[in-house]
């Protein structure tokens, strides 16, 4: 039977989720999470995929995953420091390295597991950080996990980090005070203004740390938002994901070669746990390598970007304030965000709703991503549908 004491907890606590509209139906694609993707025999265009410039399906990169296997195995064997870093993956990180401008870089099996490794192998409860109110759940529990004091100033607001800062540094409590913000906020689309942080940490000496999960093969023309900014020299942390713009899994922590050496020592996912495949690390690498040759390729998801905006916005929907190719629609009511991305499914388009605990209560939204491989009249598609459903619920 189990306890009674924990199904009592699930029951009342799943059935209070989907009460408030809070419980998120898991979906199964029945192939591959391209721009079309099929769900229970229905075709849908995609608008929910982090897959920024279609790299998930790239014929290169299947290839160079495939040679890799049959060369190095399916899997690395063991964890990096005893005997399961492979050829392989030192060319992975020299080749982030190079794209990422910086002196070295070490990849990891997530990009979760990077703030969940890097943050803790060198900030501790003798350390303060300074953390945006809108930083993703992976920064967050990175910070937890560190021990240091959490110090969370207003999203994107260098006024009160300042303040901030100047508190913290003043009071004597701390031996290190770390700033850390995503580059590119995952669900408004918006961007950190890299220039206001990099002044206050040159004030107050602060270590700087950015998450650009969502900012790497976009910004920067696809190097990033520090690159993007022309800031590589000013932060001391860039982490990106390998999971993304890249199209395939894992992390990366890119910058100096002492902080690189002591992260391998002191990171506990690269340390506990077996390294990333054969297969996505040479698939990465050759993702690099198209980012480089072809850079027309981010050009076009700005472009899509671009037109999907101006389309949503010409309806009437709420599209937020973002700088880049995410493109949240602002619904509000987490019940008729639910019914809304729903009805979108029903018709043809698939957005899936976004609600508390992933966003604010009371800021339910579906989140577009429009892709390198969305054609205009797919887009159009899911504008008609747009359109008819924002009518159908009165949302315009």
């Amino acid at each position: 039977m189990g306890s009674k004491a924990l199904s009592s907890f699930l029951k009342q606590n799943l059935d209070d989720l989907k009460s408030k509209g809070l419980y998120n139906e898991i979906n199964i694609l029945e192939g591959a999470n391209g721009a079309i993707i099929k769900i229970d025999g229905k075709e849908l265009v995609n608008l929910s995929s982090n897959n920024y410039l279609g790299f998930a399906t790239n014929n290169a990169m299947i290839e160079k995953s495939i040679e890799a296997t049959k060369k190095y195995g399916v899997g690395a064997g063991a964890v990096r420091t005893i005997n399961g870093t492979l050829e392989i993956h030192r060319q992975l990180e020299k080749r982030i390295a190079e794209f990422k401008h910086t002196e070295s870089a070490i990849a990891f099996q997530s990009g979760f597991n990077c703030n969940a490794g890097a943050i803790q192998a060198v900030m501790n409860k003798k350390d303060a950080i300074l953390s945006d109110a809108l930083n993703h759940a992976s920064i967050i529990d990175g910070c937890k996990l560190s021990g240091a004091k959490i110090l969370r100033y207003k999203h994107n607001d260098m006024n009160d980090l300042r303040a901030r800062a100047k508190e913290a540094k003043e009071s004597g409590l701390y031996e290190k005070i770390m700033v850390i913000s995503d580059g590119v906020f995952s669900m408004d689309g918006d961007v950190v203004d890299l220039p206001g942080m990099v002044k206050v940490a040159e004030e107050f000496d602060l270590i700087t740390y950015i998450d650009d999960a969502h900012g790497s093969g976009v910004m920067g023309n696809g190097a990033g938002t520090v690159k993007h900014f022309g800031l590589s020299d000013k932060v001391d942390f860039q982490i990106g994901t390998l999971s993304k713009a890249i199209g395939v899994v894992g992390g990366y922590v890119a910058g100096s070669k002492d902080l690189i050496d002591w992260l391998k020592v002191r990171a506990r996912p690269f340390l506990f746990s077996t390294s990333l495949t054969p297969a996505a690390s040479a698939a990465c690498i050759e993702a690099f390598d198209i980012m480089t040759k072809s850079p027309e390729i981010v050009e076009k998801v700005w472009e899509n970007g671009r037109y999907l905006k101006k389309g949503l916005k010409g309806l009437g929907f709420d599209i937020g304030h973002s700088e880049t190719p995410i493109t949240p629609c602002i619904i509000g009511d987490e019940n008729l965000t639910q019914k809304f991305s729903k009805r979108l499914y029903e018709e043809g388009v698939y957005a899936k709703s976004i609600v508390f605990p992933t966003v604010p209560l009371g800021t339910g939204r579906v989140r577009n991503m429009p892709t390198a491989a969305h054609t205009k009249e797919m887009l159009d598609k899911a504008l008609s549908i747009y359109e008819k459903i924002g009518k159908e619920l009165g949302i315009i």
